[in-house]
C-alpha cells in the first residue's frame, strides 16, 4: 500500500469502508495516523475493530482533525457530512487527495489524469496497457481497478495513470498531474449537480490543479470540451487538442486490437496515444500496444455464444451517450437473417436522463427490447412509441430468459443498460456479473473468461 510520513500523527475521519474507503484507512493507519472511521455495515466496520476508534463523524467534534475522507458516492449534494465537516473549516476529501498528499513521499514519478463522461475507463486502462508493454512501470487506479492507496508505489520512473469521476474530482484539491486528459462531456450525474455547466465546471477543474509545466489534454470534438480548451488557452496553459481522426492521420488505426473497434473507441485509442505521446513513448510502441489490447470486463465483453446467439455485457454503458455505440455495432446485415433487426436490447436501471438520448438514432437495430428496473417503464414507452417490439420486464434474470428463448442464430443479446444501477446492484460491475451469471445458468454455456470486449 500506499503510506506516508504526512498522515503521522494527524487525525481522520474515514466515512465509508467499502473499497476506497478501507484502503484509504488501511493506509492512515499504517502510516501512524489517528483514524475515527465509520459504516453503517457490521461486516464494513468488524476488520477495524480494535485497530481504530469506530464513530460516526457526524455525531463528533471534528475540531483538531485533518479532514473527514468520504466515498466517491456520497452526495455532497444532499448529505449531512458536508456541512458538519466544514462548519470546522476541515475538507471533505477522498482518496485521490489522499495519493496528492503522499506523492512528496514517493520515488520520482509521473501522474496521469483521465476524466471525461464517456471513455475514460477505456482510455486509462489503454494507456496503462500502452506503457507496460513498453517497459514502463505503471499501475492504474481511481475509478478503475484497486483502490490507488491499496497498490504498492511504483519504482523511479514509474506513471500513475488514474481514472478520474467527477465525484473523484470534487473531492480532490491538490493533485497536479503531469498530464490531464479529457475525453469528452454529455449529460450526466444531473442528479448530483446544480446543472449541466455545473457538471462540466467539476471537469474543468483536473485541470485548474495543474501547476506550470503540466500538459493539458483535451479532445474537443464537443461543445463543452471546445469551450474547456479555449478558456485553456486563452490563459496560456500547454494544451493537446485531440481529435479521432489523428489516429488515422498517425497511421495507428489499422493495426488497432478488435477490441478498439468502433468510432468511440478510436477516440479513446486517440487520447490514449496522444497521452503516450506526451510521456515520450515512440509511435512504434504505441502501435504495438493499440494491437496488443485485451480489453475491459463489462464493455462490449463477449460472455459466450449459445445456438449462434452471441451475449454481450455492456454493463458499464451507465448513459444512453455510453450505450448508443454498442446500438450501432450490430445493424441489420443482409447475409444475417435477410437483414432483420438482430439485437435483444436489455436495457434500465436507474435512469440519469430523460428519455433515450443518442440511442434513439440506433432503435432500427432492434429486434426487441427488454426493459427493467426503475427506468423500464420510461424505455418501454419511448420505445414502443417508434415502433419498438418491448417485452416489459422487472428484472435482468427475466429480461435475459426472454431474449434467449426469442433470439435467432446470427442475433445479439445485448446488456447495455444506458442507467445507473443503483436501483438494484451495488455498482455496474455486480450488474455485469448478474447478467453472466444468468446467461450461464439459462443458455448452459460456459462464460468465458472476464476481459475480452468483442465488437464487429
Amino acid at each position: 500500500m500506499i503510506t506516508s510520513p504526512a498522515f503521522k500523527d494527524r487525525r481522520f475521519a474515514v466515512l465509508g469502508l467499502a473499497r476506497s474507503g478501507a484502503a484509504a484507512a488501511e493506509a492512515l493507519l499504517a502510516s501512524g495516523a489517528e483514524v475515527v472511521a465509520w459504516d453503517r455495515q457490521d461486516v464494513a466496520r468488524a476488520p477495524f475493530e480494535g485497530r481504530c476508534r469506530l464513530a460516526d463523524p457526524l455525531e463528533l467534534d471534528l475540531s483538531g482533525f485533518a479532514g473527514v475522507v468520504v466515498s466517491p458516492g456520497v452526495p455532497l449534494n444532499s448529505h449531512p457530512i458536508g456541512p458538519h465537516t466544514w462548519q470546522y473549516g476541515l475538507p471533505v476529501i477522498g482518496d485521490i487527495e489522499l495519493f496528492a498528499y503522499a506523492r512528496a513521499s514517493l520515488p520520482p514519478h509521473r501522474v496521469v489524469g483521465i476524466t471525461g463522461t464517456n471513455g475514460k475507463s477505456t482510455t486509462t486502462a489503454l494507456t496503462h496497457h500502452i506503457l507496460k508493454s513498453a517497459g514502463v512501470p505503471s499501475v492504474m487506479g481511481g475509478n478503475i481497478g484497486e483502490p490507488i492507496m491499496a497498490q504498492d508505489p511504483l519504482p523511479e520512473g514509474g506513471v500513475y495513470v488514474l481514472e478520474l469521476s467527477s465525484f473523484q474530482i470534487d473531492l480532490t484539491f491538490t493533485l497536479d498531474c503531469d498530464i490531464a486528459a479529457l475525453t469528452n462531456i454529455t449529460p450526466d450525474h444531473l442528479d448530483r449537480y446544480a446543472s449541466f455547466a455545473a457538471y462540466a465546471a467539476a471537469k474543468e477543474r483536473l485541470f485548474a490543479m495543474q501547476s506550470g509545466g503540466s500538459s493539458a489534454l483535451v479532445c474537443d470534438e464537443d461543445e463543452p470540451t471546445r469551450a474547456i480548451a479555449a478558456r485553456l488557452e486563452a490563459a496560456g496553459k500547454p494544451l493537446v487538442r485531440v481529435r479521432t481522426a489523428d489516429l488515422e492521420a498517425a497511421g495507428l488505426a489499422a493495426g488497432r486490437s478488435p477490441s478498439l473497434a468502433g468510432p468511440h473507441n478510436a477516440q479513446n485509442a486517440a487520447v490514449a496515444a496522444a497521452i503516450c505521446r506526451g510521456l515520450g513513448l515512440s509511435d512504434q510502441a504505441i502501435a504495438h500496444g493499440l494491437a496488443t489490447y485485451p480489453g475491459l470486463p463489462h464493455r462490449m465483453e463477449r460472455v459466450c455464444e449459445a445456438g449462434g446467439v452471441i451475449y454481450i455485457n455492456d454493463s458499464k454503458a451507465t448513459n444512453t451517450a455510453s450505450a448508443a455505440p454498442a446500438l450501432a455495432a450490430f445493424p441489420p446485415d443482409r447475409d444475417i437473417n435477410g437483414g432483420s433487426p438482430r439485437i435483444h436490447w436489455i436495457c434500465g436501471g436507474l435512469p440519469k436522463e430523460e428519455g433515450l438520448g443518442a440511442c434513439a438514432a440506433h432503435l432500427g437495430n432492434l429486434a426487441a427490447a427488454y426493459t427493467v428496473g426503475e427506468a423500464g417503464p420510461m424505455f418501454a414507452d419511448l420505445a414502443e412509441a417508434q415502433g419498438v417490439k418491448v417485452e416489459r420486464c422487472e428484472f435482468i434474470s427475466e429480461a435475459v430468459r426472454r431474449a434467449r428463448d426469442a433470439a435467432r442464430p446470427g442475433e445479439v443479446v445485448l446488456l447495455s443498460p444506458a442507467c445507473a444501477s443503483y436501483d438494484q446492484f451495488r455498482d455496474y460491475e455486480k450488474r455485469g456479473h448478474h447478467f453472466r451469471q444468468m446467461v450461464g445458468a439459462m443458455t448452459g454455456c460456459e462464460p468465458r473468461s472476464e476481459g475480452r470486449s468483442i465488437l464487429p
